[in-house]
């Protein structure tokens, strides 16, 4: 009775308690109702309201809720009053993210509530959980309504912190998603356990995105847990924190949410157009020589190529920028890969070789993580000192491109690197605070000072890891070293979907995979198909990237499929104007290029548990064959005026579910009615013929519009100005397409364009080859036309 009697006096204190405890005030609730008696409850919170919200306070716990927009709520609750605020690097300054909005406050004897514009939040004063809800009353996630916030005191790395967690109750019909990239192969996380630390094709974003339409951004770079094992409780826990701290977001679309998340943590840059084209990589090129010798073959045998990779070991030293005996001038090299129209990317390490002269003068002044041959990208000297040690050495020489591989971080090879932070201290502050940060620090300290030394080129980098506010940096992700299976592929799809609704809109996986199924998969056949199959899907994807640890990689060694291969090469060029068309749109509307249905159909309940079909952008709807041998697959068709087969034209009506024909050379596309598809020339290059015709393909049974965007294809002149934007619109009823005046301009702007207009019908408009008679030539000189299209 003693300690029921300790546990009794800790439980009046505060709404939140050790989970032991919570065992304990359990038991004298159960033990009360016995006797007769009411269970003992927590004390009235005191509320008082605030400049931007309001504030309440039980025993030690101190909770404030802040109206941040009329969509935006950021809750904040501390175990003591005198809690210091831990530093949010991945968040932008307080007037960005939290400038504040108008509200009112209403208090009564059982709960206080505050309204915005959009939002409801209410506190209950008995228990003190939260329960947000539209100003219409419709109901959004409410927290747990006995003891939803707990805190467990801990001693780690030598510091006193808390194990904090919070609970909230879903609603019946509710799917989950976000919170970055993960290898289960699930979509909808409702009854799952996710962890949320960094890992070698394990990405940790605490972003999570509710088919309700609402998000929830846990505000912490902590080891954390996502559990919804009980599918009447939603908990988030993590190792370490002085509070919790978690923003509400709401849409209710999902692209509105994303678009509250990127305003206060950053918008996406734009990538250089080259980025946008297909990047020839393996696993590895051991020279230069070699590199010039595979562009050169892409280019004699015209197939498509914007990008070769030097992956890892070109160094003497891992950590100094001194190239081993097979390079020889390496801007020289580089210099005619240019002439050629080819860039390069290289692959450069956080992991250093103790022996390299990087590593020794970080480790002198001690900005190296401890224990690890990683330094400590929370530290800003240290980010500098790293750049111009390597990174900067390389961009002067002519690189264009950064491959920052081992960014979880891995401690030394062959470590996979799995949360290593949290049991170390950083510049920072506590490791096991700060577990999930090295990413963005590492990307942001490269993109910074890549953008000092050298604007005229955007950066692009690409990493296997990300983290909350890393869409600001010019930095694609890739899904680490998977295997090269159809397990593999069939995991990676609901990955990348997962990716793109945790905020980050550049993702890519490895074609083929990265780990072979056996010794010799170049020659059997099974592997080749599964390429093919893969390269499909890869055509979709944001970022269009091959790689693997084989022998050979390119499109001409996988004999059996390569028509198919280069097929889709061709049409990811074709595509060009409409995929840079979606990358202006991700920078100027927070939009995303790779939408789950679930995005555009979030009402519909038949797209929450559809990981295996997505949308590229708002026209084509992308269906991957996930299994060997397959020649259909079943294809969801979700609500729409129409849909046409890309391949043959052929119309079909939306809402149903089909067995679409998958031979081995098609992979099953639709385009929705209402579409407006620009389609360049053929190049073989992203900036290749800029002046070429270009095809509008029309879909009918619906109005449309596009926005066709252009620029100078590098440098930051953009974001001043310098780019263009031709509206096109197309009314259905009287067949007018109208392509409006031409918005802006910038230097070298192609000023009169032929469109080649096709109204799409079976047999008409389909495939990836130009139609040869189009339905109108239009010539284009930046005014406005009116052309009927009959």
């Amino acid at each position: 009775m003693v300690r029921n009697s300790a546990v009794y006096s800790l439980f009046r204190s505060s709404w939140a308690i050790m989970p032991i405890v919570l065992l304990a005030s359990a038991a004298l609730h159960n033990a009360a109702q016995m006797s007769g008696q009411n269970a003992p409850g927590p004390p009235p919170a005191q509320i008082e309201q605030t400049s931007h919200g309001f504030r309440a306070t039980a025993g030690r716990e101190v909770l404030t809720v802040t109206a941040c927009t009329d969509s935006v709520i950021h809750v904040v609750a501390t175990p003591e009053p005198s809690a210091s605020a831990t530093p949010r690097p991945w968040m932008l300054d307080a007037q960005q993210s939290c400038p504040g909005v108008p509200f009112t406050f209403a208090q009564d004897s059982k709960a206080a509530s505050m309204k915005t514009a959009q939002l409801e939040v209410i506190i209950d004063i008995e228990r003190g959980s939260l329960t947000f809800r539209t100003t219409r009353g419709e109901g959004l996630l409410n927290e747990g309504p006995s003891m939803p916030r707990t805190y467990e005191p801990v001693e780690l790395n030598g510091d006193h912190t808390y194990r904090v967690t919070d609970r909230f109750s879903p609603s019946i019909t509710e799917a989950l998603y976000g919170l970055g990239q993960h290898q289960s192969g699930m979509f909808n996380y409702r009854g799952a356990t996710v962890e949320l630390g960094q890992n070698n094709t394990d990405v940790a974003i605490p972003l999570l995105i509710s088919s309700k339409g609402y998000g929830l951004m846990w505000n912490t770079a902590a080891l954390t847990w996502f559990d919804n094992r009980f599918p009447l409780e939603m908990k988030l826990s993590s190792i370490a924190g002085k509070s919790i701290d978690y923003y509400f977001l709401y849409g209710p679309e999902i692209d509105t949410v994303l678009h509250e998340y990127r305003r206060m943590t950053g918008h996406a840059p734009l990538l250089p157009k080259w980025a946008y084209g297909f990047f020839q990589s393996k696993d590895r090129y051991v020279s230069l020589d070699e590199i010039r010798e595979i562009a050169g073959r892409y280019r004699q045998e015209h197939i498509p190529l914007d990008a070769m990779v030097q992956d890892w070991f070109w160094w003497k030293t891992e950590g100094d920028p001194i190239f081993n005996s097979n390079y020889h001038d390496v801007s020289q090299d580089l210099d005619a890969l240019h002439k050629e129209n080819v860039h390069t990317m290289i692959s450069v390490w956080g992991l250093l070789d103790p022996e390299s002269e990087t590593y020794k003068v970080l480790d002198a002044k001690n900005e190296l993580v401890s224990g690890a041959h990683v330094y400590d990208a929370t530290n800003p000297e240290a980010r500098d000192i790293y750049w111009e040690r390597l990174p900067g050495k390389l961009l002067t020489q002519g690189w264009d491109a950064f491959w920052l591989d081992s960014a979880e971080p891995e401690e030394y090879w062959p470590h996979m690197g799995d949360a290593i932070l949290s049991s170390r201290q950083l510049a920072i502050g506590n490791g096991a605070e700060f577990t999930n940060v090295f990413p963005l620090l590492h990307t942001l300290g490269v993109q910074d000072n890549w953008k000092a030394q050298n604007k005229s080129k955007r950066v692009f980098l690409l990493t296997r890891s990300a983290f909350l506010g890393q869409q600001r940096v010019g930095a694609t992700v890739w899904s680490g070293d998977v295997y090269g299976t159809y397990w593999g592929l069939s995991h990676q799809v609901p990955a990348g979907l997962n990716f793109a609704l945790s905020g980050y809109p550049y993702w890519t996986t490895d074609i083929g995979g990265y780990w072979p199924p056996h010794e010799n998969p170049l020659s059997d056949p099974a592997f080749q198909e599964l390429y093919a199959r893969w390269f499909e899907y890869g055509t979709f994807c944001p970022i269009f990237r091959t790689h693997g640890h084989r022998p050979h990689n390119e499109l001409w060694i996988f004999d059996r499929v390569e028509p198919v291969l280069v097929s889709y090469d061709k049409l990811r060029y074709r595509l060009m104007p409409y995929i840079y068309s979606l990358a202006w749109k991700v920078t100027s509307e927070d939009y995303t290029i790779q939408r789950p249905l679930v995005m555009d159909w979030r009402t519909d309940p038949k797209t929450w548990n559809l990981g295996d079909q997505f949308m590229f952008g708002p026209a084509i709807l992308v269906n991957p064959v996930l299994k060997a041998d397959a020649t259909k697959r079943s294809v969801y068709l979700p609500a729409a005026a129409a849909w046409y087969d890309f391949w043959t034209g052929k119309s079909l009506t939306g809402g149903e579910e089909i067995e679409a024909d998958a031979p081995l050379d098609r992979m099953p596309l639709f385009v929705r009615a209402g579409s407006i598809l620009p389609l360049g020339p053929q190049i073989e290059y992203a900036t290749q013929d800029p002046g070429g015709p270009l095809e509008l393909r029309i879909y009918r049974g619906s109005d449309g519009k596009f926005e066709l965007y252009e620029d100078a294809g590098d440098g930051y002149e953009y974001l001043q100005g310098e780019h263009s934007i031709i509206p096109l619109r197309w009314d259905d009823r009287s067949s007018i397409l109208t392509i409006g005046a031409r918005q802006g301009a910038f230097p070298g702007i192609i000023e009169h364009r032929k469109f080649r207009v096709v109204l799409v019908g079976e047999g008409r408009g389909a495939g990836a080859d130009a139609t040869s008679t189009p339905n109108a030539e239009i010539d284009y000189d930046g005014k406005e036309v009116q052309t009927s299209i009959q």
